[in-house]
């Protein structure tokens, strides 16, 4: 029967482990197929590339711009390459509201004119006549006579006073693009075949058409005749959002109404190095680079295959400064009413533009979410002009991919064998030099390199898999639990279920620091509380919350609670390279928080009205070689460590009482922190059970607590003491004594008076001829 039901038991236990083994291996199929499949499909999103993508992607290009945005390489004393004339807040204040009449605009353009500027742009559009020209004003101005109405009519226009100084000037005019067909720029478009001096933009490689690859827009909107024919160039300012409402990039040439037109900024550049052509250059993945054709050869742009510019900006100016003191930006009211001197002009490229917030030309730009329009031209020629362009090849976006499948199929491979935290290391180590080639790339070669989606895809792959690998692992754990359930204690098949490693009883050897603390006059302490026992744990309690705090917040582990004693222990589990220094920082923060905490209970006692006691501890810090691991019975496992340098430790504490010190140092932990804290040496001494001396020492607080030139002195005159006493003489050391009570602020003191009674005692017994020093200590 017995035989039967055992049989019985096998069978069922077979076919449940054969269950679970099944539900371990479909989980890990799982988890491979479903990877397979997220990395296929995150690799076809990528080449979709939709607009989250993208916004994802530029986002990272735009922190870069902020960390590390283009620095200005002007030489001190020289002027930028590029101005604003500013149409700030306080130019419409002192010259009015815009528009102005044309006779302003052209007394600005011969105030730049003759301060020596090269050129001028317009980041605004005349596309009517001026409003206060005379013949207008005639026309509707009522009352008036017909000599006045006649005078008037034959007064020039204020348009014809501005394409006069135009004239003797290089001036580009800017055009806006629109997307939106209208009858007006129909009209207007007439206009393109009468302007004179239009810069010509041409395609080089005629069989491929520019016009699939370049920014297109149905209609342009221009100035009026008068002002593009007296033009000496032509240049479009109308700048489009990505896809998340940013300006990055601008066209360096744009097909409008089916025409090449160069922005604005390229124009600019253009006129001022003398230019005739501006020459695109296409091939088979797009547009290559937009040419200058100057008398000085060829100035070559590179863009993206759409033609655009990635604007690589500098840290957005100081506008609107009444001292004009912004790295591009001059009040145009300020150049009207000569408040700025030539030299402030001379050889610049200006754009008239407007940084006031009532004319609508704010742009959100990497740099600045509040940038005034006419600054991104600005930084656009400066890339050009400084040869800082920022790029984001093709190629790039093959090794993204690579690097992507490569992750990817990495992880399939090694998480389901390896596990998933070893992986993660990996992982977050080849992560972590693209981040770091990813910056590299850009701050030394200008390059954009997006490691957002690769990372962000393998971080779905990694989840999946580990997922996966969790599902698998508790079918593998439930499987442990049901097998030794019958023959284990509940917490040890738990510890062998998360790790089976962890069965084997024993350790590691290592060097490790051992910190025993013990509550002085415990007994006395414990008595006061016999009516009150739950008092005295809340007593215990309160004290060892700091003591315990101190001792974690500098790494340290906590081994065991003895009643009043604590046990803790450094550089294991975790590694603890300055686990001396830990140590005795640690002992001098716990009698801190002991003095704060017995503070607050006086002041209890007083309010209560009844006796205060307060409570001291003693401490011994040794280290030495242990062993440390899971120690016990077969039965039940507990953390800890074993070794001669523990049992040490926990008689240092017990001696700290007896030499009248708060601590007691070990030879090797006073040794390693001796570099950054008080240390006196107290004796050599055989402890209770043991036969060999050791040096002990004591600690007195850390060198940036200490007079350090006061306690060396006094440590000179200590350590000669010590050796004085060793070689028995007893007057001199009775008198070095007597110098040195109460230095250091009296803590030594209570020593002192024990060497004295010791010196007492070897005058009425003398120690032995052949005596080394050492004393024997009788108790623990």
């Amino acid at each position: 029967m017995s035989d039967s039901l055992s049989n019985e038991e096998s069978e069922t236990e077979s076919v449940e482990g054969k269950n679970r083994r099944a539900a371990a291996w479909w989980w890990r199929k799982i988890g491979t197929y479903g990877a397979v499949l997220i990395l296929l499909s995150m690799a076809g999103i990528r080449f979709l590339d939709p607009d989250p993508v993208e916004a994802l992607r530029l986002k990272t290009f735009d922190l870069y711009n902020r960390l590390a945005p283009r620095e200005i390489t002007t030489p001190a004393g020289q002027n930028p390459i590029v101005g604003i004339v500013d149409i700030d807040e306080r130019t419409l204040a002192e010259e009015g509201q815009w528009p102005w009449p044309r006779h302003k605009i052209a007394k600005l353009l011969a105030k730049l004119r003759n301060a020596g500027a090269v050129v001028a742009g317009f980041d605004v559009v005349f596309a009517e006549p001026d409003k206060t020209n005379p013949s207008i004003i005639a026309e509707n101005l009522r009352g008036a006579s017909p000599e006045t109405v006649k005078n008037l009519k034959s007064l020039p226009s204020n348009d014809e006073t501005m394409a006069n100084v135009m004239r003797t000037f290089r001036v580009v005019m800017g055009q806006a693009s629109q997307k939106t067909d209208s009858s007006t720029e129909k009209v207007l478009d007439a206009h393109d075949s009468s302007v004179k001096g239009f810069r010509d933009t041409r395609i080089i490689d005629t069989e491929l058409d520019p016009k699939s690859y370049l920014v297109n827009q149905p209609t342009l909107v221009h100035n009026i005749p008068v002002l593009e024919q007296a033009a000496t160039g032509h240049g479009v300012f109308s700048v489009e959002e990505e896809v998340d409402g940013v300006v990055r990039r601008v066209p360096a040439v744009s097909v409008i109404e089916g025409v090449p037109k160069p922005a604005l900024g390229v124009e600019v550049l253009n006129v001022a190095l003398g230019g005739n052509s501006i020459v695109v250059t296409v091939n088979d993945g797009g547009v290559e680079d937009v040419r200058l054709q100057t008398p000085q050869g060829n100035y070559i742009i590179p863009t993206d295959p759409r033609g655009q510019v990635w604007v690589y900006f500098a840290e957005s100016d100081l506008f609107n400064q009444v001292d004009n003191s912004g790295r591009w930006y001059v009040s145009a009211t300020d150049i009207l009413n000569d408040r700025v001197g030539p030299e402030k002009l001379a050889g610049r490229l200006f754009l008239v533009g407007t940084s006031a917030v009532g004319l609508l030309d704010i742009r959100n730009t990497p740099i600045n979410a509040r940038l005034p329009g006419v600054e991104v031209h600005a930084n656009m020629i400066e890339t050009i002009w400084e040869k800082k362009y920022l790029a984001y090849p093709v190629k790039m976006q093959g090794f993204e991919m690579g690097v992507l499948f490569l992750a990817g199929i990495l992880m399939i491979f090694f998480i389901p064998r390896v596990g998933p935290m070893w992986t993660l290391g990996g992982l977050t180590l080849v992560l972590g030099g693209l981040v770091g080639s990813s910056w590299y790339l850009y701050v030394n070669e200008l390059l954009l390199l997006d490691i957002t989606y690769p990372g962000a895809s393998v971080v779905i792959i990694y989840a999946m898999l580990t997922f996966a690998n969790y599902a698998r692992d508790s079918a593998e754990k439930k499987q442990v639990r049901t097998a030794f359930g019958q023959y284990l204690s509940p917490d040890l098949v738990e510890q062998l279920a998360e790790n089976p490693d962890q069965l084997a009883l024993g350790g590691e050897t290592k060097k490790m620091t051992l910190l025993f603390c013990d509550v002085r006059g415990f007994t006395t302490i414990s008595e006061s509380y016999k009516e009150d026992p739950q008092g005295l744990t809340r007593l215990i309690n309160r004290l060892l919350t700091p003591l315990t705090n101190e001792i974690l917040e500098r790494r340290g582990t906590i081994d065991k609670y003895m009643g009043d004693c604590i046990m803790a222990f450094w550089n294991a589990p975790l590694a603890a390279p300055d686990q001396e220094h830990n140590s005795c920082a640690s002992a001098l923060a716990m009698f801190k928080s002991l003095k704060e905490l017995n503070a607050v209970r006086e002041q209890e006692a007083k309010e209560g009205n009844f006796p205060f006691l307060p409570l001291n501890i003693g401490i011994g810090i040794n280290t030495g070689d242990c062993v440390v691991g899971n120690m016990g019975s077969d039965q039940r496992f507990d953390y800890s460590v074993l070794g001669d340098a523990v049992n040490l430790a926990a008689r240092l504490e017990g001696q700290s009482k007896s030499y009248g010190v708060g601590i007691v140092l070990g030879p090797e932990t006073a040794s390693e922190a001796s570099d950054e804290y008080a240390i006196l040496e107290l004796d050599l001494i055989a402890v209770k059970g043991k036969t060999e001396a050791v040096q002990i020492f004591t600690l007195l607080g850390s060198s940036e607590e200490m007079d350090m030139q006061h306690f060396n002195e006094h440590k000179e005159k200590h350590d000669e003491m010590i050796l004085n006493f060793r070689a028995q003489n007893w007057d001199l050391v009775e008198k070095q004594i007597s110098s040195l009570k109460g230095g250091v602020d009296t803590i030594m003191d209570d020593f002192y008076d024990i060497y004295l009674e010791r010196v007492a005692t070897y005058r009425d017994t003398p120690p032995p001829q052949d005596w080394d020093g050492v004393f024997v200590a009788t108790t623990k």
